[in-house]
């Protein structure tokens, strides 16, 4: 029996387009109540018996038994003989990619990752201060796939904000180590990496055991175990983000060759049966001609049976009025990666709001940013890049406020700030600014 793919046809004209539309978009973000109290159940014993735990889920999860979890520890010596293991074009492509993605990060750092100060008239000095984190874990997903380039884009935005330690965590079921994995994470710089995965290396990077470090924050996308763990730990640590399933959107204005967006679309297909392309289109025949490259190109797919499921259950193609309306949706979607797949892309960029990233451009494939392009592909999901951003060199950095009130500057600040104290009920509070104060007056509602 052959597979199929029919993701459904939507038109915004259509009286039940508003349900049709709803409903389609419709994903629940709620992890399943087993999954969360088995995840609840692994944090709590890492915390408690910390490597012991760690080993006893390694080994039933992943299959992987060790005598200790040092034994689960990469050396540098592993991830540089996996780097010069890898054949000359791998090597110059995982190189290649580092470094679009460093000088990208490099430029961010510049534009918005300094200290800063400034002094009032009255030499009162006010500014931030820009420190990068200690330590951080990354956490690469290592079942049904790998992911070198999750390696750079966790690993080398930490290491461009100044990072000191960069721990590495990656699930290698019945032990198997993919060397592109070791080796991207020997070119990104990795400080130590384990191979642990799933709720007890998030819950071993949170909390911390005999072996593995405690980190600050925690980055980095993994299954609905891992989601749940992070969420849980949030508080503990600082976290990324929740990440849902992969997004693709593609606004086209008919003049790319069809097959180039039915392969665009296919790119997030094949991730997950849950991944959600859509296409948005003022151009029926367009839709039409999309619709027959998906049904030839389909059967040449390795993973065409998750492809197929998730047009099936998750994909649209949209016909909409104009590419004005056709911006406008997409704002509504918020999508994690957006291909303005047009003659104009810079017609339409500025009507657009909220996606995690923007491709411009026939030439510009989603698969191209999420290898090598420069810009990070960790990206908000699920609508949620109506507030979120990439991961950048931001998200491993913090900031501290800088104050230093002149004797000048005391005397202003000092009536301001007893004013409001007092308002508030805070005698200590106005106090101590009205003693800065050089006629101090008495304090009010003193006895």
């Amino acid at each position: 029996m052959s597979l199929t793919a029919a993701p459904v046809r939507l038109s915004t004209q259509s009286s039940d387009f508003e349900a049709r539309f709803a409903a389609r978009l419709h994903w629940s973000a709620e992890t399943d109540s087993a999954i969360e109290q088995r995840v609840a159940d692994i944090l709590a014993d890492v915390q408690q018996r910390g490597d012991a735990a760690v080993l006893e889920y390694t080994a039933r999860f992943d299959g992987l038994n060790a005598d200790g979890v040092p034994a689960l520890e990469l050396t540098q010596a592993e991830l540089k003989a996996a780097f010069d293991g890898l054949p000359a074009a791998q090597r110059d492509a995982l190189e290649s990619a580092a470094r679009r993605v460093r000088s990208y990060h490099e430029a961010q750092k510049r534009a918005s990752g300094e200290s800063w100060s400034y002094r009032d008239e009255d030499g009162t000095l006010l500014g931030q201060k820009v420190t990068p984190l200690d330590r951080v874990g990354i956490y690469v997903p290592g079942g049904k796939a790998a992911y070198p380039s999750s390696v750079l884009m966790n690993a080398i935005p930490a290491h461009v904000a100044g990072v000191a330690e960069i721990i590495m965590v990656v699930p290698t079921p019945k032990g198997e180590k993919n060397p592109l994995v070791l080796a991207a994470a020997y070119v990104a710089g990795v400080t130590r990496a384990f191979t642990i995965g799933g709720a007890q290396a998030v819950a071993a990077l949170a909390y911390g055991t005999a072996t593995v470090p405690k980190v600050d924050k925690i980055t980095g996308p993994g299954n609905a175990y891992v989601a749940s763990a992070k969420k849980r730990v949030f508080g503990t640590v600082g976290i990324d983000m929740i990440a849902g399933p992969s997004e693709i959107l593609v606004l086209a204005d008919g003049s790319t060759p069809a097959d180039w967006v039915a392969m665009d679309l296919f790119s997030q297909a094949e991730h997950d049966e849950l991944a959600q392309s859509i296409l948005l289109c003022p151009d029926a025949a367009y839709i039409d001609a999309v619709q027959a490259a998906i049904d030839r190109l389909l059967p040449t797919m390795p993973r065409a049976a998750i492809i197929a499921k998730s047009l099936n259950d998750r994909g649209a193609l949209i016909l909409t009025r104009d590419m004005e309306e056709a911006c406008a949706i997409s704002n509504r979607i918020a999508p994690e990666h957006l291909e303005v797949s047009s003659s104009e892309p810079h017609r339409w960029e500025p009507l657009l709001k909220h996606a995690g990233a923007i491709f411009l451009g026939a030439y510009t494939s989603e698969s191209l940013g999420d290898y090598c392009a420069g810009p990070n592909h960790v990206l908000p999901t699920s609508g949620t890049a109506r507030f979120s951003s990439p991961l950048g060199v931001y998200d491993f950095q913090k900031r501290s406020s800088l104050i230093e009130v002149s004797a000048a500057g005391a005397q202003t600040l000092g009536i301001i700030a007893a004013e409001l104290a007092y308002g508030e009920g805070l005698q200590a509070h106005a106090r101590a600014a009205e003693l800065r104060l050089t006629n101090v007056p008495p304090m009010r509602g003193a006895r």
